[in-house]
């Protein structure tokens, strides 16, 4: 009897348009639900016609599967993988894929890679963009773990992945949990572009008092632009024509303003800190979220604290409208800017060996960020792979050089008018602080060298200090020798030191 060459568990609605996606492509497929009557339906609605095997039991499941049997994992996150894996290994053999391509935490995708190929079996942890459509039609894929298992896979994953002009929108990313841990990133980047996006909108509504079809009109033109053709500028554009059959007003003013979110933006957040990686954009999308769920203290406060009451905008709509797109795309690169940051310091930290020119490439298609202006991000790390910060590329540099004072203008007008713009601020802090060659921080050593002797150094000349700050003299202790440590030489004070 003839077997399946791939085997899908977990038929909600990601794991049915995977299963789709490789049948659709030349590989037979096995499929498991740990409830029945959902596989039932599965077979009597969207299978009917196709190469898909259902199976009941698990045991039914592994034996319809060609060997090395390849099994995607679509469950929920955390325990139910573990179940799954845990039930599956009693019945697989040495050689055996097994796939989560769930979005784990990157740390429980690296214990699995290691339990399972100590014991002779593969693993590959995929993080998978691109929702409902992108599984069935084609997703942005990164795939990392055991790297052998990948290649065996490499034929039905460049198949089902989203195509784009120089390749299919999937590569092995990296060992252990280098897969997730990307996608993760992703998802906090993710975070970052659609509170921007927001934050315009609100500008846009509240200060112009745009209408829902202006709305439409500004973000459908600003889709064709090479800085904002993208996905989520898309479908922004697309949500502003829908009107709400029962009312007739725009949807989008019914939808109550509290933000959901799963933990991958706030999992980016926790790593980037133990990481010592500044991600400000990306903690200010967490964080507005956070503050969004607040309605009922937020309905509350609006009726004891005001903001400006006598601030009205009278300039001209069209240079408004023209600032604010600048200033979504100067903060827009900052926020990549800072994801890639965040994935090379890992990449060392980890050891995953990322090619960030490459994850940049795979984002071109398939993804929730996918974007035009992700080719300009793919060039400038395969110009220079080692590149510490996209604001320092040539093309980026010069960008946010032409539309700086754009953007400084969006935010104070945001601010004359009371409307909060934490990423678009976040973005421009990010901005100054990187291009400052000295900060305050000093002020900040001389606090905690006062209070806990944490010591600090010098600008003129080498070696550690302490200072007694309360005595009569004020003389510098060194607490260590200029060979025990080299110095941060002088840094010279520019104009805006």
């Amino acid at each position: 009897m003839a077997q399946q060459s791939f085997g899908v568990i977990g038929l909600a609605v990601m794991g049915e348009n995977l299963a789709l996606n490789v049948e659709r492509n030349g590989f037979p497929i096995a499929v498991f639900n740990r409830t029945p009557e959902k596989t039932d339906a599965f077979m009597a609605n969207r299978a009917v016609g196709k190469n898909v095997k259902a199976a009941y039991t698990l045991e039914e499941f592994v034996g319809s599967l060609e060997r090395p049997r390849k099994i995607l994992i679509m469950v929920k996150a955390g325990e139910p993988v573990d179940a799954v894996i845990n039930q599956l290994r009693p019945l697989l053999d040495p050689g055996d894929i097994l796939i989560d391509g769930g979005n784990s935490l990157f740390t429980d995708t690296a214990r699995r890679t290691r339990e399972l190929e100590s014991t002779g079996f593969t693993f590959i942890g995929m993080g998978v963009s691109g929702g409902e459509e992108g599984a069935l039609n084609g997703p942005s894929m990164m795939p990392g773990g055991t790297e052998t298992a990948y290649r065996y896979l490499e034929p039905i994953l460049t198949k089902i992945a989203a195509q784009v002009d120089d390749g299919p929108c999937v590569t092995y990313i990296g060992p252990g949990g280098a897969g997730h841990y990307v996608k993760m990133v992703h998802n906090g980047i993710e975070y970052g572009d659609m509170q921007l996006i927001a934050e315009a909108y609100d500008l846009l509504k509240n200060i112009l008092g745009l209408d829902h079809n202006q709305l439409h009109e500004v973000f459908a033109e600003w889709n064709t632009t090479e800085e904002l053709d993208s996905y989520l500028i898309e479908i922004t554009a697309d949500i502003f024509k829908k009107l709400d059959p029962d009312t007739g007003l725009p949807l989008v003013d019914l939808i109550l303003d509290a933000a959901g979110q799963k933990g991958t933006g706030r999992w980016t957040v926790t790593d980037a800190l133990e990481q010592g990686v500044s991600i400000p954009t990306i903690i200010a999308a967490v964080n507005s979220r956070i503050i969004s769920s607040y309605k009922t203290e937020r309905v509350a406060a609006s009726k004891l604290l005001t903001g400006p009451t006598d601030y009205r905008f009278t300039g001209d709509a069209k240079t408004f409208i023209t600032q604010v797109r600048d200033a979504l795309y100067c903060s827009k690169i900052c926020s990549y800017a800072q994801g890639m940051a965040l994935l090379s310091v890992a990449s060392k930290t980890y050891s995953y060996h990322l090619n960030l020119s490459e994850i940049a490439r795979i984002w071109k298609g398939g993804c929730i960020i996918r974007a035009r202006f992700l080719n300009k991000i793919k060039d400038a790390f395969k110009q220079n792979p080692a590149l510490p910060n996209l604001l320092l590329a040539d093309k980026f540099k010069q960008t946010i050089l032409d539309k700086q004072s754009a953007w400084r203008e969006v935010i104070a007008q945001a601010a004359k008018s009371g409307i909060p713009v934490p990423a678009f601020s976040a973005s421009l802090d990010y901005f100054d602080s990187y291009r400052r060659d000295r900060l305050p921080q000093n002020l900040t050593q001389a606090q905690r060298d006062y209070f806990g002797a944490h010591t600090y150094e010098r600008t003129d000349k080498a070696g550690v200090f302490h200072t007694e700050w309360t005595h009569e003299s004020q003389d510098s202790v060194q607490t260590s020798t200029p060979q025990q440590l080299t110095a941060t030489p002088p840094v010279s004070s520019g104009p805006h030191a």
